[in-house]
């Protein structure tokens, strides 16, 4: 099977059309189990998965550290991304920090944590409202000069922000929260993206689970899962969410898919500078979800599922206030 693969930015960056999530191997969506996490990885890489996705903060460090155990002996067929920015003490979130001096810090302890000598691609997790982005970006484009870093990207920022950092140094990629169910970015960032020439890079494709309709009450969340505290996995606001879902399962029925495949396959229709990286723990659903790549949507399949849920569809916002 020809592995399909796209361009992020207008470098040299070429990647899976499909990248891989790690953060819920570490923490956030209930328990985990490192060698399960780490045979995943390993079948993501010998499908053509090659785009891995992990920060600092995920697991206070634990999820690097396991990423940079999954690929040893692999390196040479991964690109690796991972994020700064959002400062942790144990499991207290302690603030933003994006300061040169900082970037210099964080890298360092990331280059470590993964046991790599350079990170390919490398992400502002937030932006830090104490630092001017161009003082951040400066400090970035430093450590591609330095070896460390290849390309820098940015995480959940506006088009003003993108076009300040743009003057500083090429931004390869912006990761944003996108799927079918929060269509928010489309417009303004997108068309920014296009203009400025920065990939897009989608975390949350199945929208935190939502869209494989797997989750039909905050029951099916386990212990600890964060989304039992997320607004749209409230219950008043979850059952009215799973209104969305009636048409849009039974589309995914007539083409013979499941529900997560149709929501990938739509996100990879969209646009040829997207790339999602759904996240999983496990084989089975990493299958699943590569399976998108073989599913193809017609005009009316688009239309329809955009109606179904147009922008603003989904009841709650993101994250807790």
């Amino acid at each position: 099977m020809t592995v399909k693969r796209r361009k992020l930015g207008t470098g040299s960056l070429d990647v899976s059309a499909m990248g891989l999530g790690c953060m819920g191997m570490s923490e956030f969506y209930g328990g985990h189990e490192d060698r399960v996490s780490i045979a995943t990885i390993h079948r993501a890489i010998d499908l053509g998965i090659d785009l891995l996705d992990t920060a600092d903060m995920y697991g206070s460090g634990h999820n690097e550290k396991l990423v940079g155990q999954a690929i040893k002996g692999r390196r040479h067929k991964v690109t690796l991304a991972t994020k700064f920015g959002i400062k942790r003490e144990g499991k207290v979130f302690a603030g933003l920090r994006a300061r040169p001096d900082y970037v210099y810090q964080a890298c360092d302890a990331s280059l470590k944590r993964l046991n790599v000598d350079v990170i390919d691609l490398y992400y502002l997790h937030r932006l830090d409202p104490e630092t001017p982005i161009e003082d951040t970006v400066g400090a970035m484009a430093e450590l591609v000069t330095r070896g460390k870093v290849r390309h820098i990207g940015l995480s959940e920022v506006a088009p003003a922000i993108l076009r300040r950092a743009m003057r500083v140094h090429p931004v390869t990629a912006l990761q944003t929260e996108y799927s079918l169910w929060d269509r928010e970015v489309e417009g303004g960032i997108l068309d920014s993206c296009r203009d400025l020439g920065i990939g897009f890079v989608a975390y949350s494709p199945l929208g935190r689970g939502f869209l494989t309709g797997r989750i039909r009450s905050r029951d099916d969340l386990e212990d600890g899962d964060w989304r039992r505290g997320a607004p749209r996995f409230r219950a008043d606001n979850l059952a009215t969410n799973l209104r969305l879902l009636a048409r849009f399962e039974t589309l995914a029925a007539d083409k013979g898919c499941t529900p997560g495949q149709l929501a990938l396959a739509w996100l990879l229709a969209r646009r040829e500078d997207v790339v999602p990286i759904p996240g999983t723990r496990h084989v089975a659903r990493l299958e699943e979800n590569w399976g998108a790549l073989d599913l193809t949507l017609t005009a009316a399949d688009m239309t329809a599922l955009e109606e179904m849920m147009p922008v603003g569809a989904a009841t709650g916002a993101r994250y807790p206030t």
